[in-house]
């Protein structure tokens, strides 16, 4: 199974300029709206050091990172939700993806045309986040006209809550309030995942500042207005310069490290992105560590241990016996595997354990 996050926002805020960054992909990014008219996705490798770590300890001839999905989406406008420039067909590759990266133009230019005439990243997510609540608000009326009179009428039980949760939702979304702030029961979680009515504004989501270079050290009063909405509504917000991060896709990793620190970045905006989005989703890593490679792979935070094996192969799962388990920490501060069983860090787990972020395991299965 895979993981991604689709890149979302109106037309000529970046999306493109970004993805092509993130993926060191050649997709067009041309100053008009609606260059990106189909769906484009790149596969992004997850930045994470415990790699190397590992491998000073326990040298493989490969590292083989895990990764994610990303997907740029065509620019969205108003009247999206009726059809208004290829409306229905973007909606639709948003409805496909597991999260949200919302790109918010923040830098004035003139020589690249903003849809509205005016930069406003406030008015931008309003905008683009109305569609999506449109959007939701006719699937949810849809579904709600073929099943109300079956849960009035009928002894279904599930139905009847069913009933009741879209309700809930449809009273939310006119309010304007995005499904993924509403407060669900564990119950009502459990029947929303086994409806699979592809709500888009319950899907996570972040937001993505597209800054100018100057920004990055002293930011505009663009940028001052989406950090206070932010704070506001307690939103995630990563800031990126999709022209600085183009500049340093074309650069080896040391001149990117001398660029970086040069315009005071901790790291590229694009690594905190990919980090960001792996939160997001909820998503942890554990590593094996086999006879030629290491190699990290991605589940969601609570996995028992035959899911985590079930990730290499569906016979790790299927015949699951126990999970040699070491701390990542523990390998590290044992000096590797062997210090880890002397020490008595090594633990047998067994198909209740709950991996956790950073786990070393190997798999004991029989089939």
């Amino acid at each position: 199974m895979g993981f991604s996050c689709g890149i979302v926002g109106l037309p000529n805020v970046g999306k493109s300029t970004l993805f092509n960054a993130l993926t060191a992909g050649h997709v067009p990014a041309e100053n008009f709206p609606f260059c990106t008219r189909d769906k484009n996705v790149g596969i992004v490798s997850v930045p994470d050091e415990r790699l190397q770590q590992i491998a000073r300890l326990a040298p493989r001839e490969k590292l083989i990172p895990t990764t994610m999905e990303f997907v740029d989406i065509a620019g969205l406008v108003k009247g999206a939700s009726k059809g208004e420039g290829l409306g229905n067909q973007f909606l639709a590759h948003i409805a496909e993806v597991d999260a949200i990266a919302h790109v918010v133009r923040c830098f004035d230019q003139s020589d690249i045309v903003h849809v509205y005439g005016k930069v406003d990243p406030v008015r931008d997510i309003e905008v683009v986040e109305t569609e999506l609540i449109l959007r939701d608000l006719d699937l949810l009326r849809k579904w709600f006209s073929k099943n109300e009179k079956g849960s009035k009428t009928g002894t279904d039980k599930k139905l009847k809550e069913s009933v009741s949760l879209v309700t809930k939702w449809v009273e939310s979304l006119n309010q304007g309030i995005l499904l993924s702030k509403v407060s669900l029961s564990h119950e009502e979680t459990l029947l929303a995942e086994g409806l699979r009515l592809g709500v888009i504004t319950a899907k996570p989501a972040l937001y993505v500042a597209n800054i100018s270079e100057a920004d990055l050290k002293t930011p505009s009063l663009i940028l001052a207005k989406l950090e206070k909405w932010r704070r506001d509504r307690g939103a995630p917000l990563v800031k990126i310069s999709s022209r600085v991060e183009a500049e340093l896709s074309e650069l080896s990793k040391e001149e990117q490290n001398d660029f970086t620190k040069e315009l005071g970045m901790p790291c590229s905006g694009l690594v905190q992105l990919i980090q960001r989005g792996y939160e997001l989703l909820g998503l942890i890593t554990f590593f094996t560590i086999g006879d030629k490679e290491i190699r990290a792979w991605t589940i969601p935070k609570g996995s028992d241990a035959p899911r985590a094996a079930g990730k290499i192969h569906t016979d790790f799962e299927r015949g699951f016996i126990a999970a040699e388990t070491i701390a990542f920490n523990d390998f590290v501060h044992c000096g590797g595997e062997q210090g880890g069983r002397e020490q008595g860090k090594l633990r047998l787990e067994g198909k209740n354990y709950v991996v956790q972020d950073g786990d070393i395991i190997k798999f004991r299965f029989s089939v």
